[in-house]
Order: structure tokens, then sequence, then C-alpha cells
């Protein structure tokens, strides 16, 4: 869990885990709210003052350490803008969704050990109140975006600078844009004072 020491501005460090521990809960209730998986494969845990939900499924839980995992070492060593969640099609890889989230580093000093210099440092409530507001926006998708009726699948994008170190398990790909009739919503967005996190879903409208 990360925490936020009272009277001490945050690290580096301390903000990527902040930013890392949004995405687990962020990608999950994407998850969730998009019917990917059948609900009882999901339990419930309260977060951000909100009651939230986590795969139980080994393999999607293997599958995001790895993930949640790197993306942690990209963040501290400033070496990704963004990462995108895609759903598509499991028959025709046709993308459905895609959420993608902006990591912006706001302000820094090398000089001090990695700690994040700031005007003003966030409290941990008032970061939790912003990642909360995000987390019921994508609670609350389910009101606009279309109905996913074919069986879907998931992968993660990251966006990384050209020297970033990438593991062999990650392989290049393309944007996978959606390709027709996209129409897209901005969501809430939070700052960390070290990161701010800007969301958008993009998703593909019926041929109607």
């Amino acid at each position: 869990m990360a925490t936020i020491q009272k009277g001490k501005t945050i690290t580096l460090r301390g903000s990527a885990q902040i930013v890392v521990e949004f995405f687990n809960y962020g990608i999950n209730s994407i998850l969730f709210q998009r019917g990917l998986y059948p609900p009882e494969d999901f339990r419930m845990v309260k977060k951000y003052g909100l009651n939230l939900l986590l795969t139980s499924d080994d393999g999607v839980q293997a599958y995001l350490k790895a993930i949640l995992s790197q993306l942690d070492k990209w963040i501290v060593a400033k070496k990704i803008s963004r990462l995108v969640m895609v759903i598509s099609s499991k028959d025709t890889r046709e993308v459905l969704e895609r959420w993608s989230f902006d990591i912006q580093l706001e302000q820094s000093d090398d000089r001090k050990e990695n700690f994040c210099e700031t005007k003003k440092s966030k409290t941990e409530k008032e970061i939790n109140s912003q990642i909360a507001a995000v987390m019921r926006q994508i609670t609350a998708s389910v009101s606009f975006l279309p109905m996913l009726e074919d069986p879907c699948t998931f992968n993660i994008l990251a966006y990384t600078d050209k020297d970033a170190e990438v593991p062999a398990e990650w392989i290049d790909s393309d944007a996978r844009l959606i390709t027709k009739n996209a129409e897209q919503v901005k969501l809430r967005s939070f700052s960390t004072s070290v990161h701010k996190v800007d969301a958008l879903v993009a998703y593909r409208l019926g041929d109607d």
C-alpha cells in the first residue's frame, strides 16, 4: 500500500507506487464493468472510500502483476508517457475500446535523491479523493459505452522512451487504434503533486 508520510514531500518512488496502485484498481474495474470476465471471478475490496472489485482469476492476476511491476520501474526511471488498455473482439481482433492514461511528470529535482519538489504537496486524502472521482467515472461508463456483445480480450500497451529497458516478454505493437465510427470521452485526471494522470476512453459506435 502506498502511503504519504505526514509533513514530508512525496518522493518519485512514492508517487510511482500510488500511480501503479491506481492502475491495478482501474484495470480491474474496467474488466468488471465491461464484462470481460464473469462477476463471480471478482471479489469486493474497500479502497479510496469506495467498494471496488478485484479479479480472483490466477492467470489475470499474474498478467497484471507482471505489467504493473514493469510499469513501476518505467515510472521511477521516467521512461513512460502513456499506458493504454485495449479491448478487442476475440474472433476478429477488432479494437472496440481504448482506455488511455497519460502519465506526466509535473516537477522534479534529481539532485535531491529523487525527491520531487513542489510548491504545495497534496495530502493523501486529496489524492485519494481525486482518484475516487476517476474510479466513479469508470463505473459510470456503462451508461454511455456500447454493449460488448462478442467475447472480448484485453491487452496493455506502454508508450516508453526509445532508450527504455524493455523486457523480452514485451513486443512491439502498433497503436491498436479504433479504425471506424470512433468516439471518445475525456475522463477526470488526478495528481500526486509529482505525477499527473489524464484519462480518456475511445470506443467504437455501432454500425447503425
